[in-house]
Formats: C-alpha cells, structure tokens, sequence
C-alpha cells in the first residue's frame, strides 16, 4: 500500500472513531480534553469535525514549546530538564494537567518527534509518547514507535489514530 492510501485509510479510521466518541461519551456523562505537541491540535480537530462534538469535547491545549508545557499545563521544568520533552513523564504531567485545567474527566496528551529532523538515538523520528487519563484518577502513558521512515504526515496520523483509539478502549473501561 503506497503512503496516501495509508494516510487515507488512517484518516478514515480517525473520522470512524471520533464519531464513535461523539456518539457514546454523552451516555457517559464525559467531556473530553486533549493536550497536544507533536501533532499540533490534529486530535482535537478530528473530535470537532463531528457534528454534536460540543457534548463531549472541552478543550484542547496546543503546547508545542517547553514554555507552553510549563504555562498552559503546569509541566515542571525540573521534569522537562530531566527527562526531556519526549517522555513518559512529560506526558504524564501533560495529560494530568489537561484534566486540572478543563472540565474533562477523559484527557489524553501526545509529545513526540514527528520529523523529518529533530531525532536522536535515544529519540528517534517515530517516538511519541501518549498520556490516557479517565475517572477514578487511572492514568498512564504509552510508548508508540512509528516507522522512522514514515513522512511526518503518516506519523502525526497514526499518532491521531492511536489517540482516538485510547479513549474508546479508556471508555469501555469505565463503562465496562
């Protein structure tokens, strides 16, 4: 399969399950907010490109700066410091501060390199880490790996599709 008809079906795969979480949220009395870098508000926006999205959607906070971590989401700059932007703990603190400062009890945060450039052996191009945080206070952060070769875009959307896809599985946790 050649990369635009990768990044279609990805896209289709987005709309699908954005429109699933539109659809089934409300029934749980959720909102839902998101904390994005690397993919720069894409999650956000495939959420409110469903009619009925302002049921379960709150807000979005796009945080691509280490300042904007730190201002927006409260990340602490000795974390930033100390394992650096692209980190479980980053997320962590991301996700965590997307909750505190929306209406959400559903949030999920992404902080990755999406390329060409700006990776490193130890941060490759393809690594995204993910924050997931729902009710009850369960909140963890997923290490993804993308293809390395992949174009920033089929990145970013296979980041978007990993997020969307996280909420439905933390939603049929908390339902389930």
């Amino acid at each position: 399969m050649n990369e635009t008809s990768a990044l279609d079906e990805i896209r289709s795969d987005c709309r699908r399950l954005a429109q699933e979480i539109v659809a089934s949220f409300p029934g749980l009395g959720a909102m839902v907010a998101t904390a994005e870098s690397c993919t720069g508000g894409l999650i956000a926006g495939a959420i409110t490109d469903i009619a009925g999205s302002s049921s379960v959607f709150d807000q979005g906070f796009v945080t691509y700066s280490n300042e904007a971590k730190q201002d927006m989401l409260g990340v602490r700059e000795t974390t930033l410091k100390a394992f650096g932007a692209v980190s479980a703990q980053v997320a962590t603190e991301m996700v965590l501060g997307a909750r505190r400062r929306s209406r959400a009890n559903f949030a999920v945060s992404v902080t990755g390199v999406a390329g060409p450039g700006g990776g490193t052996p130890t941060k490759p191009v393809g690594l995204v880490w993910m924050g997931l945080s729902g009710p009850g206070d369960l909140t963890s952060a997923v290490e993804l790996r993308w293809d390395p070769s992949w174009s920033r875009d089929m990145i970013r959307a296979a980041t978007v599709r990993a997020a969307l896809e996280a909420l439905v599985v933390r939603r049929d946790l908390q339902s389930g």
